[in-house]
């Protein structure tokens, strides 16, 4: 990693812009610690999620100026607010083609507005529904399994692999960079809320699969990873997996029982032990 950069906004603490391999950069922002990825092309460049609201998209949007005025489009990895509530402010910047599984769009169709609350704290105009480009923007460039972006001399590969942390999960490969949005998450466990853990255990072997195709692995937040890092998730989950659904089996009235045994914290395995029973 090398080429690092800061840009110039006075709204919050500054992005930080990470070169992870040539036209392939990771933008910081500290709120959630997300990663945007950005490929660059030589007609046009692909902005990989928006950010919570105005607020985090207007500093993220600072970064990729800084580094492109190519004409860009969007992708939106998955269904969660910090990573499609800054859409609107791209938008308003001559943004026309934001791209998503069919079922992330749907889900933000059926329930954008349920998460609003969720960023009141770091984007009060957006849990408000008040003010400039808080709107929530719905991606029209929709993909069922997978697709090609041209950026001119650069594709880039829109995938889904599987169910996993949502039902509409999207990857995002270019030449050298995988971005693998919130299928992969350092720095904290895995976000159970809204997933298929089963499957999600799958949809992780399969990214492992791809390990000789890219050089870079970005997860949705925290620091790039190995593909060992992504073995150890998978198989971590699939532990958890096991020991929620024998206890299910050994104490179906009260699977709750497992919770100190399991490898998460008390909220995370609560989560799975929930979806685990939603999905059966």
């Amino acid at each position: 990693m090398s080429d690092a950069a800061r840009s110039e906004d006075t709204t919050g603490e500054p992005a930080e812009t990470v070169q992870v391999a040539p036209g392939n950069y990771v933008i910081r922002t500290p709120e959630y610690l997300l990663n945007t990825g950005l490929v660059i092309g030589k007609n046009k460049a692909l902005v990989v999620d928006t950010g919570a609201g105005p607020r985090q998209a207007r500093r993220i949007y600072a970064a990729v100026r800084r580094l492109t005025k190519l004409p860009l489009a969007v992708v939106n990895t998955h269904f969660h607010y910090d990573h499609v509530f800054g859409n609107d402010y791209f938008a308003a910047q001559g943004v026309h083609d934001f791209y998503a599984h069919r079922s992330c769009a749907h889900d933000i169709a059926e329930n954008g507005a349920l998460q609003r609350a969720a960023v009141a704290e770091t984007e009060p105009e957006m849990a408000a529904a008040e003010g400039a480009y808080t709107a929530i923007r719905i991606p029209t460039k929709l993909v069922d399994t997978e697709t090609t972006v041209d950026l001119g001399g650069v594709s880039v590969k829109l995938f889904h692999l599987g169910l996993g942390h949502t039902d509409g999960d999207l990857l995002v490969g270019s030449p050298s960079t995988l971005f693998a949005g919130d299928l992969v998450e350092q720095g904290a466990p895995p976000a159970f809320e809204d997933s298929y853990p089963r499957d999600w255990v799958e949809t992780l072997r399969r990214i492992s699969g791809l390990r000789h195709e890219y050089d870079v692995l970005v997860p949705g937040h925290g620091q790039t990873v190995s593909d060992a890092f992504v073995k150890n998730m998978c198989e971590t989950m699939a532990l958890a997996v096991r020991m929620g659904e024998q206890a299910s089996r050994d104490t179906p009235a009260d699977a709750t029982k497992a919770i100190p045994i399991l490898p998460y914290g008390p909220v995370q395995s609560r989560s799975l032990l929930q979806r685990l029973k939603a999905n059966r």
